[in-house]
């Protein structure tokens, strides 16, 4: 890719990601992300032909913040339900950075022909990696799918209402709860 057409691409993700994040997907027309971006309709459906090729190319650099997120959860030298509590709190903060996102991926779980697909595919190997890092602590037959749509849930919940942060919390705890197996929850330290 030459270095205008580069610039262009990363200033219309980085125009739309804005206008995302600030009116919700569904608000957000092609034409509106053109003019802010100030490229022609031409540049932007060269780059992006559909509305869903553009969220996702939003949402790319995602995949590794999910990841990183699994990792720093993992690596805290802390009981398992602290552990699994980072990683829920963060999931849930990843979901609700774009208006209507959780929403949107969590209705696209377990649908191969979702735009959203590989985003979904991401949390739920986030999700697998947990229940393997903690499998000792966890309930057995948890599945990433399972995680994804509570978390899902709560996030929706979250980003359509005007809950306090301390809210999301309890609500993730209650989730980590029912996730951890008993003798692993490590209860004692709530």
């Amino acid at each position: 890719m030459r270095a205008d057409a580069r610039r262009n691409r990363d200033r219309i993700v980085e125009v739309a990601r804005d206008i995302f994040r600030s009116k919700g997907y569904d608000a957000v027309s092609m034409d509106e992300v053109a003019k802010a971006a100030q490229v022609g309709a031409g540049t932007l459906y060269r780059h992006f032909p559909t509305k869903e090729d553009l969220y996702d190319a939003i949402l790319e650099a995602w995949a590794d913040r999910v990841n990183a997120a699994v990792e720093r959860a993992l690596s805290l030298d802390a009981p398992a339900r602290e552990r699994l509590m980072a990683w829920l709190a963060d999931f849930a903060a990843m979901l609700t950075e774009h208006r209507g996102a959780a929403a949107r991926i969590t209705a696209a779980l377990g649908d191969p022909s979702s735009p959203f697909a590989a985003k979904c595919q991401t949390y739920l190997g986030a999700n697998e990696r947990i229940i393997e890092g903690l499998a000792s602590a966890m309930r057995p037959g948890v599945e990433p799918l399972q995680i994804s749509r509570l978390v899902g849930g709560v996030a929706v919940v979250a980003d359509t209402s005007e809950m306090p942060p301390g809210s999301v919390a309890s609500m993730l705890e209650i989730v980590a709860d029912g996730l951890l197996a008993q003798e692993g929850a490590n209860l004692a330290n709530r």
